[in-house]
């Protein structure tokens, strides 16, 4: 319910983003709330959202920061296998965030350093056997998670809601290499 709408309309429920904003309403000028209302909905469900997937895989003994390391080297397919510039770039981190996170994962067994047959100096990440395990268990639950969460959206709602935040990523987010 946006504030320029009837606050008072009795057959739609509130949440907790709708008090302060509509008991402030009276007390601050300006343009109506809508922008508090989407940003402040926005911050309180990746909240709510990131404790569900977090604890999801704490039964895996991953962080969510390991586990979207070990699902870009999953996705990338067989030899299942990047160097950590590409990492980087998927997993959106700087090099001592994915150097920490990957020692951790290595330290699990979850994945290990290969020399880069293409540059001496280089390095490549691959995931194990182990990894490639964990990841694919991890990421069935994950997704599962990940519809639970959803289920008061019927398909056609899940589509507009990612079409709006794709629209609204598209504004923010820095620029992907390659596009």
């Amino acid at each position: 319910m946006f504030l320029d709408d009837n606050p008072s309309a009795p057959d739609e429920a509130t949440d907790m983003v709708d008090e302060p904003i509509v008991g402030g309403h009276h007390e601050l000028p300006g343009p109506n709330g809508s922008g508090t209302e989407v940003i402040g909905r926005l911050a309180r469900l990746e909240y709510f959202l990131s404790r569900r997937l977090l604890a999801q895989l704490e039964g895996f003994g991953l962080s969510v920061g390991e586990f979207g390391v070990i699902a870009a080297l999953r996705r990338s397919g067989p030899p299942f296998r990047q160097s950590p510039q590409q990492l980087r770039t998927q997993v959106l981190i700087t090099a001592g965030g994915l150097s920490n996170r990957i020692s951790r994962l290595e330290a699990a067994a979850l994945v290990v350093r290969r020399p880069d047959p293409d540059d001496r100096r280089g390095v490549l990440i691959e995931l194990t056997e182990k990894g490639l395990t964990v990841v694919e268990a991890a990421a069935e639950r994950h997704i599962a998670t990940e519809h639970a969460l959803l289920t008061p959206l019927s398909a056609a709602e899940r589509r507009q809601l990612a079409a709006l935040l794709r629209k609204l990523m598209l504004l923010h987010e820095p620029a992907v290499a390659g596009r």
